[in-house]
C-alpha cells in the first residue's frame, strides 16, 4: 500500500474504533461509597484552556510544559503552578508536548514541528507525515515519531535534520501516540508490535524484540502496534500492543522478559513490583514484573473510560471520563481515594513529579495533588 492509503486506512479505523464506543457502549460501572484510607492535600490548581488532542505532560528540569489545543504552550513551576512562560505558535496542535526543561516542542495540526527556547519560538520545520506522538527532546536533539512510525531526529538548536529511521510499515497503522521514550543512552520506540532500541546519535538500530505476535484474518485483526505511555524501571521497558498483549523487554541486553495476551488499548505504568494497566471494558490488571504473572484484578470500574495509569508512593492512580481520579492500593487493588478536580474527563495519565501528581482535563484544570 502506498504511504498515502496507509494514513486513510489508520484514519478510518480510528473513525471505526471510535464509533464502537457510541451510543451502544456499556453504562459505566456506578462508584461504590468510599470511605477514604488515603490522605493528601491540594497543592494548587490552575486553568489553561480547552484540551482535545492527545495531550502529553512533560515534567523535567523541574517545570511542568503543557499545552492547549488551540496553539498555546506553558511551562508553570510546579510549586505552585505559576506561568513561567506562555507561548502561541499560531495554530492549532496535533501532539505535544515534549521538553527537557529548557526546550519544548509540538507538531502543529499543519505538520510542523515546533522548538521553542525557554518560550521563544527557535524554529519550525515542515514534516512530510502525520505525528499525534509528543516529541521527545533530549541530548539536545528532537526526536519525532510519525503515524507511519518513521523516526526522525533534529538538531534541537537549528533543526537540522541529523537522521531518519524509515523501515517497511505495516498495511495500517494507529492515529493513536506511540512508544518514544529515553533508556538511558538508547533511544526506545515502538515499530508495529515491535519495540526497538536506537542508538539516538547515528539513528542505527541496536536491538529488536516483538512485544506481540499479531495474528487474525485481515489487516485489522492483525494491528498491533505499539501504544503510549510504556513503563519504564529499572533494565525494563513495558509496553502495551494494541489490542494484543501486554510485555516488558530488558532494555540492557534488548530480549523479551515476558508477555502476556490481553486486551486492551491504552498505556502502562509500572513500579519495582507490578506492571499496572486496563483492559478494553476497564478491567484493571497488575502483573508482577519480574515475569508477567498477575497479581491482582479490580472490576470495580468497569466501563468507566481509564486513562493510562501512574503510581505515587502506595497507590496507582487511574483517571476516568467521569473527571475522577482513582487511587488504589498497589498491592491489592483496594480503592484509597477518590478525587474530581472539576468534572471534566481527564485528559491524558496524570503524571508524576517527585511525591506530587499533576493531571489535566478536557476542561483545561491542571491538578497538583500530593497523597501522603
Amino acid at each position: 500500500m502506498t504511504g498515502r492509503w496507509r494514513l486513510l486506512s489508520a484514519v478510518a479505523l480510528t473513525a471505526a474504533l471510535a464509533a464502537c464506543s457510541g451510543p451502544d457502549k456499556p453504562k459505566p460501572t456506578p462508584l461504590e461509597s468510599l470511605t477514604p484510607t488515603l490522605k493528601g492535600k491540594q497543592i494548587w490548581t490552575q486553568r489553561i484552556g480547552d484540551v482535545k488532542f492527545p495531550l502529553s505532560v512533560a515534567t523535567a528540569g523541574n517545570r511542568i510544559a503543557l499545552a492547549t489545543s488551540g496553539g498555546d504552550v506553558f511551562a508553570l513551576d510546579p510549586a505552585d503552578g505559576h506561568e513561567l512562560w506562555r507561548a502561541d505558535v499560531g495554530s492549532k496542535i496535533a501532539a505535544g508536548v515534549g521538553s527537557d526543561g529548557r526546550y519544548a516542542s509540538v507538531v502543529t495540526t499543519e505538520n510542523e514541528l515546533v522548538v521553542l527556547d525557554s518560550g521563544k519560538p527557535l524554529w519550525r520545520k515542515r514534516l512530510g507525515g502525520r505525528v499525534v506522538t509528543a516529541p521527545l527532546v533530549a541530548g539536545e536533539r528532537v526526536f519525532v515519531l510519525g503515524v507511519d512510525r518513521a523516526v526522525q531526529a533534529f538538531d534541537v538548536l537549528d533543526g537540522r535534520l541529523l537522521w531518519v529511521q524509515r523501515r517497511q510499515g505495516d498495511p495500517l497503522t494507529l492515529m493513536q501516540p506511540g512508544v518514544l521514550i529515553a533508556w538511558r543512552d538508547t533511544l526506545v520506540v515502538g515499530h508495529g508490535a515491535r519495540l526497538v532500541g536506537l542508538d539516538p546519535l547515528q539513528g542505527t538500530i541496536r536491538w529488536e524484540t516483538a512485544v506481540a505476535a499479531p495474528r487474525g484474518a485481515n489487516e485489522v485483526e492483525r494491528l498491533a502496534d505499539l501504544v503510549g505511555p510504556a513503563a519504564r524501571v529499572d533494565e525494563s521497558v513495558c509496553a502495551r500492543a494494541f489490542q494484543s498483549a501486554v510485555g516488558c523487554v530488558n532494555a540492557e541486553r534488548g530480549v523479551l522478559s515476558w508477555t502476556k495476551n490481553v486486551g486492551g488499548v491504552d498505556g502502562l505504568s509500572a513500579d519495582t513490583q507490578y506492571v499496572f494497566g486496563a483492559d478494553s471494558t476497564d478491567r484493571i490488571t497488575a502483573w508482577k514484573r519480574s515475569n508477567g504473572e498477575v497479581a491482582w484484578t479490580s472490576e470495580r470500574f468497569l466501563y468507566r473510560g481509564l486513562s493510562a495509569p501512574i503510581v505515587v508512593g502506595r497507590s496507582v492512580v487511574f483517571g476516568d471520563e467521569e473527571g475522577y481520579m482513582h487511587f488504589l492500593d498497589r498491592d491489592s487493588g483496594q480503592p484509597l481515594l477518590r478525587v474530581q478536580p472539576d468534572g471534566k474527563p481527564i485528559a491524558a495519565a496524570p503524571v508524576r513529579l517527585g511525591a506530587m501528581l499533576v493531571a489535566v482535563t478536557r476542561g483545561g484544570t491542571i491538578y497538583a495533588f500530593q497523597p501522603e
